[in-house]
């Protein structure tokens, strides 16, 4: 990186900043009900999200900008497991038509806003509710630094602020930046991150075909690409070899990496829709048929996914050298594209950190107020009360994401992200088994869910880095017990929460421990609009009022 700041490259990107902010504003009065003073309409856009808007909101919500750059960063630097990504997005679909229609018909059934609503409802239990609350916000906010981390290098890369040494003026573009979508996200909710996905994936598919269609041109075609990228490895692993260590760097996981490769998608498919975040896009839509259409388009993302990984193999081919993975893609677009279809790429993918970071931090102040303001501090919160809540919740989520990554370094951030998904995976057994079956005691949920998340969280400290032997919280793979082979920590401590589970199960109803008393009926799960007791949804041909 030269630090040099491009005139036409800054314009484009700070006029494309301006049209979603303008968006993110207008939001408000786009699709409006009466007031939005209530957590359905601020919180969750007046559950009434049609195919489209659903497809572009619950697509913005998953590809954040994050994934735009650590994606292609992992295979520039040679991870031989860095593809896991895309078979990961392409299971997860066939997952969710099965049971995130269940999930919406209850939660409209009964006005769950939350999945801890839906847990609190089924096994009638506010301590594993309050669990499952707690465990979303946590997993969520390292989810939010990560849009930070993205953010961050493409400002780097565009040099915006890397020529001071002033903290403040060097940070001030990603202050402002936030600031901005703390307004917006507290004046519409959910409608501002449902409106800019629009301009946000718009601008991503825009992006991501121009540059798979033009760089290789511009560096000797895809041969030539596999070719470089082979190459480099080899001279990496023969560095490794020749230094006492053992090669790492590759295209294809060989035998003893191909169960990491595994279990990396399987976990991360189970784990996905688990976030709070993907829940609320999910409940935003109208009705079941909604949910299932999108399972089946959502894999054009998956598409979109392979060819941006692509990118990171291009980087190597096009010399791009960086200190940072991160920074190679964002640097290759510098490099390679003129300065105007720079300032678009840029654009693209900050944008796609503000959508997912709405969206993240609404669905973490909705826990909040849900499940923790309301169950336990103010239990005859009106709707009014419990808007205003969640949005000043937001903003101090927002804010301390901020912070978190200021104030720390990102492989930290990084790290943390890392136990989000080792976290939120054990919240899988009271919600997806929940969906279906209620043998699980309420106890043993809680019991096997306090196994899974100290196991896990045990074991991902005693991963170190790569480079420094010392640390900490370095990857997400351990050998699992009894064997040489590496697994996704995220899936033994789910298999540990489990097993704890089955077990006091038995032992609970041996001992006839109460139960509690599930307010939900079987008839709910195949609720869909228009059905007894299924709140109307909004007019998705009502007039935009001005």
């Amino acid at each position: 990186m030269t630090g040099h700041v491009d005139g036409v490259l800054v314009g484009v990107f700070v006029f494309l900043f301006l049209l979603v902010t303008v968006l993110g504003f207008a939001a408000a009065r786009w699709r409006r009900a009466e007031s939005l003073d209530s957590l359905d309409e601020w919180g969750l856009g007046g559950r009434g999200f049609g195919t489209f808007i659903a497809w572009f909101l619950i697509g913005g919500d998953i590809y954040t900008a994050y994934t735009f750059i650590a994606v292609p960063a992992t295979l520039y630097a040679g991870s031989v497991v860095g593809f896991f990504a895309v078979p990961y997005t392409i299971v997860v679909y066939p997952l969710i038509f099965l049971f995130l229609p269940r999930l919406w018909s209850v939660s409209h059934r009964h006005s769950y806003v939350t999945p801890a609503d839906f847990v609190q409802g089924r096994y009638d239990s506010k301590p594993l509710a309050t669990a499952v609350a707690v465990t979303g916000i946590l997993a969520t906010m390292p989810y939010i630094a990560l849009q930070l981390v993205g953010m961050q290098v493409c400002l780097e890369v565009m040099g915006i602020g890397t020529g001071s040494d002033n903290w403040f003026v060097k940070d001030l573009p990603l202050f402002i930046a936030f600031a901005v979508l703390a307004a917006y996200t507290y004046s519409s909710g959910l409608r501002a991150p449902a409106l800019i996905a629009f301009v946000k994936d718009s601008l991503i598919y825009l992006v991501i075909i121009v540059a798979v269609l033009y760089l290789p041109s511009q560096v000797g075609g895809w041969g030539h690409i596999f070719s470089a990228a082979q190459g480099h490895f080899d001279d990496v692993n023969a560095a490794a070899v020749k230094a006492g260590g053992a090669p790492t760097a590759g295209t294809i996981p060989p035998p003893a990496a191909q169960w990491a490769y595994a279990s990396l998608a399987l976990g991360s498919a189970l784990a996905l829709f688990m976030y709070p975040h993907s829940i609320t896009g999910v409940l935003s839509t109208r009705s079941r048929t909604v949910i299932r259409r999108n399972a089946a388009l959502l894999p054009a993302y998956s598409f979109l996914l392979g060819l941006l990984a692509l990118l990171g193999f291009v980087a190597i081919a096009a010399g791009v050298k960086v200190d940072n993975p991160q920074q190679s893609v964002p640097q290759l677009f510098e490099n390679e594209f003129p300065g105007w279809f720079a300032g678009i790429a840029f654009a693209a993918i900050v944008i796609g950190a503000l959508v997912p970071a709405a969206i993240m931090s609404i669905a973490a102040a909705n826990l909040w107020t849900r499940n923790i303001y309301k169950a336990f501090i103010k239990p005859d919160a009106t709707h009014q009360q419990e808007a205003t809540q969640s949005k000043l919740v937001s903003l101090v989520v927002k804010f301390g994401a901020l912070v978190f990554v200021l104030a720390l370094s990102n492989q930290f951030a990084i790290n943390l992200q890392l136990l989000g998904g080792v976290w939120i995976l054990q919240t899988l057994p009271a919600i997806v088994i929940g969906l279906y079956t209620r043998w699980f005691h309420r106890w043993a949920l809680l019991a096997g869910w306090a196994v899974g998340m100290a196991y896990g969280t045990w074991l991902a400290y005693g991963v170190p880095l790569a480079t420094d032997p010392s640390s900490h919280f370095g990857g997400p793979l351990v050998v699992f017990p009894g064997t040489t082979t590496k697994v996704y920590i995220a899936l033994i401590a789910l298999l540990a929460n489990l097993a704890v589970a089955v077990v006091l199960t038995v032992v609970m109803r041996a001992m006839k421990v109460d139960e509690g008393v599930d307010q939900t009926h079987p008839d709910d799960y195949v609720a869909d609009a228009g059905d007894e007791g299924v709140e109307a949804e909004l007019d998705p041909e009502a007039p935009i009022h001005a």
